[in-house]
């Protein structure tokens, strides 16, 4: 399951847990968007054609639906105050799920034009959320609905926190994807499916961003292409290199190793009490493996998810 490239990746103990993965579920059609909810002990996962949300329960194993005519989910992940944030690639929109169950809409125009698709999101610990916005949920039905990009372009975008105003950041790529802060939200990095590259970009005072770099170029592994992305405690960054299982590079850029996966890998989040269990969503099924390495909240340095357990939904 594990290939090394680089020595870094056995002295960094990245190779160290389970000698396989785990099939905590299998029979979606197209499997993304995971993120552990820590005050649930569950999983939430996008069915994106299939047009639902799944849970896995970490305590029974038992998985059900979350929300059916769930308007093609994508990306989840969690705010500040743990509550869910999903990009509705069917519905053209960001939203949130209060404590009480109901969906607030964050953002579903930029300019007074409609979206794309939302594809995945990031929260700063500003309460700022970051999203991008490929065009993948309006190229055919399949994961979405056929329709003509408004606005022309796929982007990168910013919520305000305190107005909510949308604000383009980030304008170059093919189709950008997943993104996540580095552990101490100086730096954005976004995968750019088509172009086959993972780039990075200094955040400014004013949240906004540096023209960027490349940190990584897929074509190092012949058919990889990245989707999204994720950070672990040791700075290294892990990334669903889809065709090519899971990558893991060093903080310098170098690919130092690999998860290989039976599937198609769509997505991965890290969870579990010691948050050192990875799942991974890839084709039809959602994957964990319990690792030494431990990953990042994703909400921020310092931020702690909702914990105060006060209800299942």
């Amino acid at each position: 399951m594990y290939e090394m490239f680089d020595d870094r990746f056995r002295t960094g103990r990245c190779m160290n847990g389970d000698d396989a993965l785990e099939v905590l579920h299998t029979g979606c059609r197209w499997a993304e968007g995971p993120v552990y909810v820590p005050a649930w002990r569950q999983v939430v996962w996008s069915d994106i054609p299939n047009d639902r949300m799944l849970r896995w329960d970490e305590e029974t194993g038992a998985v059900s639906v979350f929300r059916r005519g769930a308007g093609h989910t994508n990306g989840n992940t969690l705010d500040g105050q743990g509550r869910l944030v999903t990009c509705e690639q069917g519905n053209r929109r960001v939203t949130r799920t209060e404590h009480d169950g109901t969906v607030t809409v964050l953002a579903d125009r930029w300019q007074g034009k409609r979206l794309n698709s939302p594809n995945d999101a990031a929260v700063r610990s500003d309460g700022s959320i970051w999203f991008s916005d490929p065009d993948f949920g309006i190229t055919s039905d399949y994961e979405g609905y056929v329709a003509e990009s408004e606005i022309g372009s796929n982007n990168v975008y910013r919520i305000d926190p305190g107005t909510g105003e949308v604000r383009l950041v980030a304008d170059c790529f093919e189709a950008p994807n997943g993104l996540v802060f580095s552990p101490d939200e100086r730096q954005l990095f976004v995968s750019d499916t088509r172009g086959g590259r993972i780039r990075v970009f200094d955040v400014r005072e004013d949240g906004t961003l540096s023209d960027g770099t490349v940190f990584a170029d897929a074509a190092a592994r012949p058919g990889a292409r990245f989707d999204n992305l994720r950070f672990d405690a040791g700075g290294r960054l892990w990334a669903a290199a889809m065709s090519d299982g899971v990558h893991c590079y060093d903080p310098d850029g170098t690919l130092i190793g690999r998860l290989a996966v039976p599937e198609t890998v769509s997505n991965i989040a890290w969870g579990g009490a010691k948050r050192n269990r990875l799942f991974i969503t890839a084709e039809t099924s959602l994957y964990s493996v319990v690792m030494a390495v431990t990953g990042t909240h994703p909400t921020g340095p310092g931020r702690r998810p909702w914990l105060d357990g006060s209800g299942r939904p």
